[in-house]
C-alpha cells in the first residue's frame, strides 16, 4: 500500500469517527436514529447524483450490478440503523469499538461467499482485537463492580446493535468489491444512499414522523453528521474496493481512537 492510500484510509477513519460524535450530539438534543439516517443518506444521495448528472450517458450498469446494488443498499441501511442505535445507547468510542470488529466480519463473509482466504496476519490479530474489545466493554463487570449480569443488562442492547452493524457492513464491503467494484464509486454511493434513505423513511413513518432536534446544538450535529458521513462514505466506497477490503479495512480501526479524542 502506498503512503497516500494509507493516509486516505486514516482520513476516512477520522471523518467517520467525527460523524458518530456529531450523531451523538444530535441524539442528545432530540433527534432520533431514523431521522438522522434519512437526512444523512437523502442529502448525500442528492449531492452525489447532481455531480454524476452531467456524465449520465457514460454510465453503464451491468446485469450483476442490478442485483448487487439493491443488496448493498439494504445492508448499509441495516448497518446505519444498527450503528446509530448503538451510538444512542453506548458511549461513542465503545459503540465504535464493537462495530470495528467488521474486519473480522469482512474476512468471514469473503471466506463463506467467495472462498477467499484472509492473510495470516489478520488471523493472528483477531484474538488480540477480541480480547481488547472484551476489556474495553468490561464484559465481566469487574471494573464497574456491577458483575457480569448487571453489566450486560446495561450494555447488551448497544453491543448487539454494534455487532449486527459490523456483520452487515462486512458483507456490504465484500459484495462491493466482488460484484460492484467496477462501477464508479460516486454511482455506488448515490444508489446506496438513495436506498438507505427510502428504507429509513419507512422507519420514520413507523415511528409516527420525524423527531427533529430541539436545540441549536442538535441541528449543528445533524448538519455535521450529514456532511461528514457523505464525504467519508464516498471516499471509503471508492478507495477500499481498489485496495482490497479484507486486508485493508482493519486500518480503519483507528476510528474509535479518533472518536474518543474528538468526543
Amino acid at each position: 500500500m502506498s503512503r497516500a492510500a494509507f493516509a486516505t484510509l486514516l482520513l476516512i477513519a477520522l471523518v467517520m469517527g467525527a460523524n458518530h460524535v456529531a450523531a451523538r450530539v444530535a441524539f442528545d438534543h432530540g433527534a432520533d436514529v431514523a431521522t438522522a439516517v434519512v437526512f444523512r443518506s437523502g442529502l448525500t444521495a442528492l449531492v452525489v447524483a447532481a455531480l454524476l448528472w452531467p456524465q449520465r450517458r457514460q454510465i453503464r450498469i451491468g446485469a450483476r450490478h442490478r442485483w448487487a446494488l439493491p443488496a448493498i443498499g439494504a445492508l448499509i441501511a441495516v448497518q446505519s440503523l444498527c450503528l446509530y442505535s448503538a451510538v444512542a445507547r453506548l458511549p461513542v468510542a465503545l459503540a465504535l469499538l464493537a462495530f470495528n470488529t467488521h474486519p473480522l466480519s469482512t474476512a468471514m463473509w469473503a471466506r463463506l461467499v467467495y472462498g477467499q482466504h484472509a492473510e495470516r496476519r489478520l488471523w493472528l490479530a483477531m484474538p488480540v482485537m477480541l480480547a481488547g474489545l472484551a476489556l474495553a466493554l468490561d464484559v465481566a463487570g469487574a471494573a464497574s463492580g456491577l458483575g457480569a449480569a448487571a453489566q450486560w443488562s446495561r450494555i447488551g442492547a448497544g453491543v448487539a446493535f454494534a455487532l449486527a452493524a459490523s456483520a452487515a457492513f462486512g458483507l456490504a464491503l465484500v459484495l462491493t468489491q466482488h460484484e460492484a467494484g467496477t462501477l464508479d464509486g460516486r454511482l455506488r454511493t448515490a444508489a446506496t444512499m438513495a436506498q438507505v434513505a427510502l428504507l429509513a423513511l419507512l422507519g420514520v413513518a413507523w415511528n409516527g414522523g420525524f423527531q427533529l432536534p430541539t436545540a441549536a446544538a442538535g441541528w449543528w450535529g445533524l448538519a455535521a453528521l450529514t456532511l461528514l458521513y457523505g464525504s467519508g462514505f464516498t471516499l471509503m466506497f471508492t478507495v477500499l474496493p481498489r485496495l482490497g477490503v479484507v486486508g485493508n479495512s482493519a486500518i480503519m480501526n483507528a476510528e474509535p481512537v479518533f472518536a474518543l479524542a474528538l468526543a
